[in-house]
């Protein structure tokens, strides 16, 4: 691993969850050919310097393998991206420019995707890795990943979302039943949207049309949240609480931090990540919210969330915050919230 990037290094921390982003139209690109685990990455944040390249998804595979052998790590696999071969047809109301990648496998693409995990969970018995939780896709209620999301941009058009992502989880539940125990569904990774727009669902929007037996047998039901932007847990929480499940699903915070401003003041940084940690508190008080996931280590230059920043010179207050929460700082997940955690912070 490079320098500029061995400094940062969460290993000490050891996170209790990691996730696991697969993009299935990088992975399979030709519908003729096996999923590629060795197709290489640039390892830039898009063309910003320093670099990092890795050996496709086998060598994250192998590197998660050798961290869960020092404990935590528990992953959760999350898949995204479309194929061309694979998604279906522009339609709805869809943003200018969207491409195949943000349109939802088609229905006879169902069977594919099925071979894609069944790949996946080969590669990581190869690899010796646990792969224990499952998202059937990242953000469905996001134009992004799933569009259109309405059949019409004007006059209060119902959501199209649900019916498309019920069939890739339904997929998903076949693909790891026929691979035996030990695997559990993840419903979600909903963008936290509560307020209705033309071109998105609000997370109350999607649970809701869902079937009742698909959200009854999720264990967990992640969301996504950012300081900056509502917090959906009493959204998502209402919505679940409506299928009546014997049960309710968790609710995990599975992409979470500060959104900054471009150039926020040393002061400014340091109150965000104060705020920050009064939300992370409020999570940890509430009996809904069993997890939060911080989104990401590195700061993407375009959605500037992350602990350090793109060209890996510095830090921000919130890396010492999430250093607070870790399991090696709280060994017992009942230990008090940390206090005082938002100082500078420089390289473990």
């Amino acid at each position: 691993m490079p320098a500029a990037f061995a400094r940062w290094s969460l290993a000490g921390a050891r996170p209790a969850y990691y996730r696991l982003m697969i993009d299935w139209s990088q992975l399979q690109p030709d519908a003729d050919r096996p999923p590629d685990f060795e197709r290489p990455a640039n390892g830039c944040m898009r063309t910003v310097e320093p670099c990092a390249p890795w050996r496709g998804v086998r060598e994250q595979l192998e590197a998660l393998a050798a961290r869960q052998r020092g404990g935590g790590w528990e992953a959760l696999v999350v898949l995204w991206g479309t194929p061309s071969w694979a998604a279906r047809p522009a339609a709805g109301c869809e943003r200018a420019g969207t491409e195949p990648r943000s349109r939802m496998p088609r229905a006879d693409a169902l069977p594919a995707y099925e071979r894609v995990v069944a790949a996946i969970l080969a590669e990581a018995a190869r690899a010796g890795v646990r792969l224990r939780f499952w998202s059937p896709w990242n953000e469905p209620n996001h134009p992004f990943s799933a569009s259109p999301q309405r059949a019409r941009c004007a006059g209060g058009a119902a959501t199209e979302a649900p019916g498309p992502y019920a069939e890739v989880a339904a997929a998903l539940r076949r693909a790891l039943g026929r691979a035996g125990g030990g695997r559990e569904l993840v419903l979600g990774e909903l963008a936290g949207f509560i307020a209705r727009r033309p071109r998105s669902t609000t997370v109350g929007e999607l649970v809701a049309g869902l079937p009742r037996e698909l959200v009854c047998a999720a264990p967990v039901v992640s969301v996504h949240a950012y300081l900056g932007g509502p917090d959906p847990v009493d959204a998502l929480g209402a919505a679940l609480g409506a299928h009546g499940c014997r049960r309710a699903p968790q609710v995990w915070i599975t992409e979470t931090g500060v959104d900054r401003a471009r150039g926020a003041s040393a002061a400014a940084a340091r109150t965000a990540c104060e705020a920050y940690g009064r939300r992370l508190e409020r999570w940890y008080r509430d009996p809904r919210v069993t997890a939060a996931f911080q989104y990401t280590l590195r700061e993407d230059d375009r959605f500037r969330t992350g602990l350090v920043a793109t060209d890996l010179r510095a830090a921000f207050p919130q890396l010492g915050l999430w250093r607070a929460w870790s399991a090696a700082a709280r060994p017992r997940p009942s230990d008090p919230p940390p206090q005082g955690a938002c100082a500078a912070t420089g390289p473990s």
